[in-house]
This record gives structure tokens, sequence and C-alpha cells, in this order.
């Protein structure tokens, strides 16, 4: 069987397509290889910044034959009908069948196809593949009508055996394809021929280039770490810069340049950002004063000089780039220090929302919020509210400004220089977090209050405006604000139950001083005339000359009552569904977390997982999974029986009335559980509570073994399905064990 290569050679390809360019170019051509009958053994897409390459090894040599027998209409059916059936087949009358079924005689076509050449079934599938190529961008040149991320050169494309190697005829364009390619642009320059994927690698390392993105990436990181190592230094790890990076050269050649005096006192994350974003340049680290001190550059060709021009062109580049980035640095320090008081009334004019208001409106909801929420997470509520109001100060730095990734790092680092406090300027930084699953959470007491008051003002307001989640869509990130309020508040184990705090934001967000005469004014009111969403209602207010009266503030304060119970309804179920991707993550399985939101107090998030992991537990168990067995024989008698009689079993169960020991013993245990569960709950040991449970396995076992419930004496079975009542409440008093499906 022969194999497959095919090169895609151009100008170069930006560095953040390439690899999904490789993962299309090698499924677009596999399926229609496969789709066209030639199966394959393996196959692998290779990219470098000039080329696309991919290798198919084991390709059919043709494509099999193959008999089709296609069924038609009734061989009386109308002439049109007929015709149809015959141009699809492509056959004519005769050459098709008519046999009799139940319904008749029908029209049968047996369609043959003979097996075609691979090379010819391969250049149709490359010629569609190119010219449908799905590019994020993709650009015209010359007259030709081809589009490609950047001028396409040349196309090799050969099928190669022991017998040797077959170019596959295909013209794109003017572009013929053959078994040439080029190697480095400025190294070796010079066309070459190739005869297989082994001879084309061989060729390419030896005209400067590596093909493999992994191989580049691997050289550049061993090269720089063990430069740096030589120095005493550290390269400072950038998974994203180094993808990036390998990207862009084809023969990677690193160097490590200085960084001048003036600028090594900058915070290290200004220079990494720095020479990152602009540079696409390492930092390199002192590992014993933290201090960036040196950077790392990769070039695309070797020198005489061995990089010294390289170097010395980088590093005047590099400091005009970190004079601009010191300039910002001291003149935010300068404001800083002085209080920080125009960077927050610049923010009353930068919108968060049109329907939200601005940055500076906002800052106020989350410091009434975070006041509020201060005591509930053991804060200082004056230091709190301190924190909430310079959280997003740093957002009119001109360093932000520049750096917008460095928003709350750079607030920690102006807050300290005002000399806050330790707690107040970590909150800056530490309130926005967590940004990712791998991102830590805040746990000082002020950075999560502000943390939670941020995100509980997000998910709150957009509800509000009814800006939720649809689908895949998520523009303003509220399913990344839903998890990061669930894993502060679980992995902090805080008992904050939602609904007030949701109730309380919204209450915020209408305006504190709805229903208060004295407070009130017209701006307010139509406000929250606005968020409760009557166009009507904000008319009548504007067009009123007594805007004040007291029954717009009356018809606005009760509807903003009902306005949020409803918002927080919902909302509250959205941070349900959330918490069940966060639990599910965990392997905590779905049914057992719809056991425990179905309990009361399902609005304490960390209670809820507590419940859920312990219910886990116990289920894990022999016991248990027997238990919930036992519990659901039980419910569903007692179901049954209380809809055939009419009345409800659900007290009354009586030890007197018992006629066998294991009745006698299941009393006894149901008393003994009672006496565990009951405490165990109250002081949230939900471990303790759901072993006592399963310790009913046994007797309730033994119970339904020995007992016939549906005895003769009627008596006996009123007492034995309140028996099966009492089993059921105790049970459901841990979680809904009716929801659990194993």
């Amino acid at each position: 069987m022969p194999d497959l290569l095919i090169e895609l050679f151009s100008e170069e390809i930006p560095a953040r397509m390439q690899r999904r360019a490789g993962e299309d170019l090698k499924k677009l051509m596999t399926d229609g290889l496969v789709e066209a009958g030639l199966t394959y053994a393996s196959a692998a897409a290779f990219s470098t910044p000039r080329r696309l390459t991919l290798t198919v090894e084991g390709v059919l040599a043709a494509s099999p034959a193959t008999v089709e027998e296609r069924k038609g209409p009734r061989a009386d059916a109308p002439g049109k009908a007929i015709e149809g059936f015959l141009r699809g087949a492509g056959l004519t009358r005769d050459q098709v069948e008519a046999r009799d079924t139940p319904k008749g005689a029908v029209l049968f076509a047996r369609i043959e196809k003979p097996g075609r050449p691979a090379a010819e079934i391969i250049g149709e599938v490359l010629d569609k593949t190119i010219r449908g190529f799905p590019w994020p961008k993709s650009m015209r040149w010359g007259a030709g009508s081809l589009r490609w991320v950047r001028p396409l050169q040349s196309i090799l494309c050969i099928l190669s055996d022991e017998a040797g190697a077959q170019v596959v005829p295909l013209d794109v364009d003017g572009l013929v394809a053959g078994d040439r390619t080029r190697g480095h642009r400025f190294m070796a320059p010079d066309a070459f021929s190739v005869v297989s994927f082994e001879d084309y690698t061989a060729k390419l390392k030896r005209a400067y280039v590596v093909l493999d993105p992994a191989e580049r990436a691997d050289a550049i990181w061993h090269e720089a770490t063990n430069m740096a190592f030589a120095n005493g230094l550290e390269v400072v790890e950038d998974a994203g810069l180094l993808a990036e990076v390998a990207g862009l050269v084809e023969w990677p050649v690193v160097l490590m340049g200085r960084i001048a005096d003036d600028f090594l006192d900058l915070p290290p994350e200004v220079l990494q950002t720095s020479m990152k974003e602009h540079q696409k340049f390492f930092s390199v680290r002192n590992p014993k004063t933290g201090r960036i001190e040196r950077f790392i550059t990769v070039a695309n060709r070797e020198t005489a000089d061995n990089g010294a021009t390289i170097l010395a062109g980088n590093e005047k580049v590099l400091s005009a780039r970190l004079a601009d980035a010191k300039f910002f640095w001291e003149n935010d320090l300068r404001v800083a220090k002085a209080g920080m008081e125009p960077w927050l009334e610049q923010l009353k004019n930068v919108t968060f929302h049109a329907k939200l208001g601005t940055q500076a409106e906002r800052i106020d909801r989350i410091a009434a919020l975070a006041r509020e929420l201060a005591p509930m997470v053991g804060a200082d509520a004056d230091q709190t509210e301190r924190a909430a109001r310079l959280a997003k100060a740093d957002l009119s730095s001109e360093m932000v400004y520049e750096f917008p990734e460095l928003q709350g790092l750079m607030g920690r680092y102006y807050i300290d220089a005002l000399g806050e406090g330790a707690a107040v300027a970590a909150a800056a930084e530490e309130h926005y977090s967590p940004l990712g699953p791998s991102d830590g959470v805040p746990t000082a007491p002020v950075s999560v209050a502000v943390a939670l008051a941020d995100k509980i003002d997000t998910l709150t307001g957009f509800w509000a405006i009814d800006e939720k989640p649809t689908g895949s869509k998520d523009p303003f990130a509220l399913r990344r604000a839903a998890l990061g309020l669930i894993r502060i508040v679980v992995e902090n184990e805080q008992e904050l139950k939602f609904v007030p705090v949701f109730f309380s934001a919204y209450a915020t967000l209408l305006g504190r001083s709805v229903g208060k005469r004295e407070a009130i004014n017209a701006a307010e009111l139509v406000s929250a005339a606005q968020l409760i969403g009557d166009p009507e209602l904000v008319k009548r207010i504007r067009d009123e000359t007594d805007s004040l009266s007291d029954e717009y503030v009356k018809e606005i304060a009760d509807r903003s009552f009902h306005f949020t119970e409803e918002k927080t309804e919902a909302l509250g179920t959205f941070l349900h569904d959330r918490l069940k991707v966060y639990l599910r993550d965990q392997g905590i399985w779905h049914d057992i977390i719809d056991a425990c939101i179905a309990m009361e107090g399902n609005d304490d998030l960390t209670l809820l997982a507590k419940r859920a992991r312990a219910l886990l537990e116990v289920l894990k168990t022999e016991d248990g999974e027997n238990l919930i067995q036992g519990f659901k024989r039980a419910n569903n008698i007692l179901t049954q029986a209380q809809e055939v009689d009419g009345v409800e079993y659900s007290y009354g169960a009586d030890v007197k009335f018992a006629e066998t020991d294991e009745e006698r013993a299941l009393f006894a245990a149901l008393d003994q559980a009672e006496g565990q569960i009951e405490p165990a709950l109250q002081q949230q040991d939900f471990a303790t509570a759901m072993t006592a449970l399963a310790g009913l396995r046994g007797p309730i076992d033994a119970f339904f073994e020995a007992v016939m419930i549906n005895t003769e004496n009627a008596t006996v079975r009123r007492n034995r399905l309140n028996l099966l009542s009492r089993i059921t409440k105790l049970c459901t008093s841990v979680a809904d064990l009716t929801r659990i499906e194993g």
C-alpha cells in the first residue's frame, strides 16, 4: 500500500492558526478519502510558519469496485417518475429489472461502480480541501480567485511505495502539484525533491527546518532553561507563549539578553507582561530576589556573530517599550499615593452596561453589598467597604489601560503604596478570582467578601435586565461568575445563604431608598421602573410634574418586591445548575445532587456540598446500596396502600402491635437511629447522620424477609404501614432518596 505526502507551502501562517489548520487539513483529507472508498492505516499533520504537512500511511492503491441495488417506482408508474429514477441511477430503461412484489411489479436498478486509482481520488479531495479550507481569515492575491491565509506558493503531493514516488496530478488555479519543496527562507532557500515522508523530514532538517512543532517547542525550552541555569537564573514558565514562539520559527535559535538596570525595579509582572505582549520574550528570573533580570528571545536563523546583532536590536527595542512602562508606573504611583480620587472620579464616566449604569455606580453597589457580607465571612465591615471602593480604581490607571490583563494586580501595588494595609491591597487582586478551574480562590476574609460582592452584583444585575446565558452563548461570563461564587463559598466552607443575599443585591440595584419618601428622587424611580421593565410607568414618572408622589413610590416599592422574588428564584436555579457541574467534576452523581437540592436549606451551598459528599460515601458502601433498595421497597408499598385506602399512614406506629422479633428489632433500630440522626443534622454532621442511616440496612432487610405487610389483621396492617412511613420519613430527613436512581 502506498503512503501519501502533502505539503501546502505558503507565506508565513500566523502562529495562532497553525495547530487548528493542521487538524483541519488532516480531517478534511482523511474524511474525503474514506468517503471515496480509500481507507488508510494512520495519518499525522505538522505545521511550520511556512507549510502545512500531512502524511497518510497505508493508503489503498485504488478504491474497491462496488455494486449498489436501488429500488425504484412501480413498473406501471407515470413516465416522469420512471425517468427521474433512471436519471438518478444513470441507466436506461432496458438496464433496469422489473420484479414482482406484493405491491406489484417494481423496478430495480443494479448500479456497478468500478474502482478508481488512488491518485485520481486524492487529486479531487485535495482540490476541494484547498478551495474550501476553513481559515478564520483568508486573502486573495494576484488575478486568481483562490483564497488562502497568505499567498500559497506551491503544492507537494506524492504517493510513494517500494517502486518509487508518483506525483498526484493536480492543478489549483495554476499551482501544479509536484515533488519539490524549499528549506529555510534564508539559510537554505533552494528547492529540492523528495520521494517519501522520511526523505522529506530528513532533507528539511538538513535545510534548517524542524517540521514538528512539538519538537521545536521542546528544543526552545531545553535550550532556554539550560542557558538560564548556567547563569544562576530560571525561566518563567509560560506554555501559551512557548507554543506561540514555536509557531514563529522553523529553525529555533535561543538567545538570552539583558534588561537595562533602569527597569529592574519595575514590578516583575509589568516586565513579564510587556516583554510577552510586545516582543514575545520569555522572562528570566533571579530565584533569590524574584526580580526579572534577563529575557530569552528565539531567533529564526543562525548568524556569524552568534546572534549578537539580533540581541542588540532586541535590547534597544525592549528599552523603548520598558521606558513607556516605567513612565506609566511612576505616573500611576503619584496618583495612588495622593489617594486615587481622580481615578474613582473618572469611573463615573465609564459605562459598565447601558442598563446597569457606570463603573462608579457599580462600585457603590459592590461596596454596600460587601459591607453586608463582611460579618458573614468574618471580615471587618469598614475595612471591607474600603477595599471594595478601591478594588477597581486601577481601571483608570495608565498601566491597566496599556495592559488590561494586569487589572487587580496593579491595584494591589497602588493600594499598598497608598498605605491602606495588606488586606485591602490583596482584595484588589484577589476579588477577580477564580478566573478559571485551575485558578485558586481567595481565602482572606476581606478578599472573600469583596469577591463575592463583585460576582453577586454581576449575576443579579444581568439577571435583572434579562441578559442570561443562552445555549453556548455567555457574553458576560455569567457561568464563570456563578462557578466562581460557588467555589469561593464551598472551598472556604462559608455558611452563606444565597437567597437573602441575592434579594439584598436586587434591592440595592433597584434603589435602596425606594419606599423611603424622604430619600427618594425621580432618577431613582425611573431607574427602578426601567429595571422592572415597565416603559409606561417610566413615561408616567417622567411626564408628571410631581414625579415624587407617594403613589409612584408605593407602586415601585410593591412591584420591586415581587420582581426580586421572581428573579431570585430563577437565579437560584441557575446557581444550582452550576453547582451540579462543579460537583459532577468531583465525581458526585447527578441524582445524589438532586436528592440534596430537594432538601430544605438548599440555598446554603456549603451545606449542600457537604450533604452530597456524605451521601455519596454512604452509597458507595454495600450497606448504603442495599438501604436504598429497602427504602424504595418501603416507599412503594406505602404509596400503593395509601392510594388504595385513600388515607395517609403517617403516624401511630406502636411497638405493642408488633408480632415478630424482626418487627420489634426494627422499632428499636429506628429509635436508636433517630437519636443519632436528629442531633447530627442539627450540627450539620452529615457523615454521622448518613452512617447511622446506613446502619438500618440490616433491620430493614430482616423485617421485609420475615413480615407480610398486608396481613388480614387490619390493626397490625395499619401499624406496619405506619412503620414503613416512619422508615421513609427518617430516610428522607437526610436526603430525598426518592431521587436516587440506582
